[in-house]
């Protein structure tokens, strides 16, 4: 170093560009610093060691780093990623266990709850009638037989004739009266019309009544096959405006003939498919009352 220093002092004392000089100053600066070897325990507790320079010093103390906090925090991510998954998988297998036991629960359409209410006419009288006729004349309890004569109706009514009718008055505007020539039993359009009408106004009703008559005129017998042959006019026609397979269940026939609830002349003023015609008690008993009844049993 000191020859370099000599040379460079030489240098420009004979006038040399200082490009020189620099040169070698710049050398010498650039060069690394020299490493200090670490203290022992020993050194560092005699106080008469040489004391390490600044820049050891300040190398000496800076705390290492961790290397172990990378992959901490991985792990820490890790373990919350799996419990979310184990989440969603828990959560997953809850819901498809719902659906083994109740297949078509959230399919199901939301369905209204109708009112349950009976109309007034369906008194506790007007239901042991109604359900008598229901079990006599075929409508329930798998019986071969469909429709019920006068004799049928007097045993299992238990009743008079007029409580018989009476029975019938709330569904005056609910039925109507088909009328019939005398010793007819074919359905005119008139009665036709009104009872299509009257038929498929069903409004979620169970049953479908007919109840045939005849009048008076003639002997009891002819008068009881003719009334029930004005039943059988009716369930065809209605048959045919909508077909029902289980026609038999809905259908209640009742054919009395003149021996049983003849009608007054009273029953004229209700609904009838002759309206435009005079109307009497003989009249209104060549006829099928027809309607649906609403009651529940």
């Amino acid at each position: 170093m000191s020859d370099e220093i000599d040379v460079l002092a030489q240098t420009r004392a004979d006038g040399t560009p200082d490009e020189l000089a620099e040169s070698l100053a710049g050398s010498t600066a650039s060069a690394p610093p020299a490493k200090v070897a670490p203290r022992t325990r020993a050194e560092a507790d005699d106080p008469r060691a040489p004391q390490p320079t600044a820049p050891a010093m300040r190398r000496h103390l800076t705390p290492p780093q961790d290397s172990a906090a990378g992959p901490l925090l991985f792990v820490l991510a890790g373990s919350l990623l799996l419990a979310a998954v184990c989440g969603l998988v828990v959560h997953s297998t809850s819901s498809a266990g719902k659906r083994l036991v109740s297949p078509h629960a959230e399919d199901a359409p939301q369905v209204a709850i109708a009112d349950q209410a009976e109309v007034a006419y369906c008194t506790p009288q007007f239901k042991e009638v109604l359900q008598r006729v229901l079990h006599a004349c075929g409508l329930e309890g798998g019986n071969s037989r469909h429709g019920c004569q006068p004799s049928d109706v007097k045993s299992f009514a238990s009743i008079s004739d007029a409580d018989f009718n009476a029975l019938f008055a709330p569904l005056k505007d609910r039925g109507a009266v088909l009328l019939f020539d005398n010793a007819a039993d074919e359905l005119d359009e008139g009665a036709k019309k009104l009872l299509e009408e009257r038929f498929l106004d069903r409004k979620g009703a169970r049953y479908f009544f007919a109840v045939a008559r005849a009048s008076k005129v003639g002997n009891q017998a002819k008068n009881r096959a003719l009334s029930h042959r004005r039943a059988n006019s009716v369930k065809f026609h209605a048959a045919s405006l909508v077909p029902d397979p289980d026609l038999d269940k809905k259908f209640g026939q009742l054919w009395l003939g003149d021996e049983f609830a003849q009608l007054s002349e009273e029953f004229c003023s209700w609904p009838n498919s002759r309206s435009d015609e005079k109307c009497n008690a003989e009249a209104v008993n060549r006829s099928v009352f027809v309607s649906w009844v609403d009651c529940r049993l």
